[in-house]
């Protein structure tokens, strides 16, 4: 019985410690294990996304208007000749504001901003260059951001939370075996991670040592390398290497203990 005195006492320290909101709803009043659980996989990217920031600023609006969407229209087209993948091309609502600039120590207005962003994603880096090449970036359209992505994220995730979930229940049973307790049952589990009186915050959760449940090690990827564009004048001078991309998936689950004497 000694040890359930003291993981009672430390239940009830632990939570005295912290205010009373944060814990509410999410720390039980009896003995109980945190654990946490990880999954993870490292994948060739096989998506390739682009950002564009299409915009212009006139005294007349409308002028502004037609030339963002001459642009937009031109963008468009590119992503169809260099086949972008169809349910990926998104244009933006149009958006218009009053443009500033600070000048003889006070605010001058210069005219209507009117702006709208595009985004499409490709399939493979050929497409990708294909588009750079033929995207003619100014003042008034600007390449973003040029991001990595795989396409079966969603499922992947989905089965490294199954894994993350498992590793849980496994480092559990593990720890009340090693303090002669006995688990009566899951109290919560979140893929949040909790900020309790444990000394560890949110995001600071050291990395597992020795877990029973493991992800299966990933093949060895090639050498890291940038993805990623340079503009050069009124040209965009393309540079795209495709390196590894980690996806990784945490569940942090409360288990109900008791003393197993």
């Amino acid at each position: 019985m000694k040890l359930l005195s003291a993981l009672l006492l430390s239940t009830t320290l632990a939570v005295a410690a912290a205010p009373a909101w944060a814990q509410a709803n999410t720390v039980p009043s009896q003995p109980h294990l945190l654990v946490k659980g990880e999954g993870s996989r490292t994948v060739m990217p096989d998506r390739f996304t682009v950002d564009l920031l299409v915009k212009a600023t006139d005294m007349q609006p409308d002028t502004a208007r037609k030339q963002v969407q001459d642009n937009v229209a031109s963008v468009l087209a590119a992503f169809k000749r260099h086949r972008a993948v169809a349910d990926t091309v998104r244009a933006d609502n149009l958006m218009i504001q009053p443009e500033m600039r600070y000048a003889n120590n006070r605010q001058e207005f210069i005219g209507t901003r009117v702006s709208r962003r595009v985004r499409g994603s490709f399939d493979n880096t050929d497409a990708l260059q294909a588009f750079l090449r033929d995207t003619n970036a100014s003042e008034d359209l600007q390449i973003s951001s040029l991001q990595p992505g795989y396409s079966k994220e969603a499922s992947l995730r989905a089965e490294l939370k199954a894994e993350a979930a498992a590793q849980t229940r496994q480092s559990a049973q593990g720890l009340a075996q090693a303090y002669g307790a006995r688990i009566t049952g899951l109290y919560s589990i979140s893929d949040v991670a909790p900020s309790f009186a444990y000394g560890v915050q949110a995001g600071s959760w050291p990395p597992a040592r020795g877990s029973i449940v493991s992800p299966p090690s990933p093949p060895s990827p090639p050498a890291p390398a940038a993805a990623g564009y340079e503009a050069s004048g009124s040209r965009v001078a393309e540079s795209v290497q495709v390196g590894p991309i980690s996806i990784t998936e945490h569940v942090y689950a409360i288990f109900l203990i008791t003393d197993g004497s």
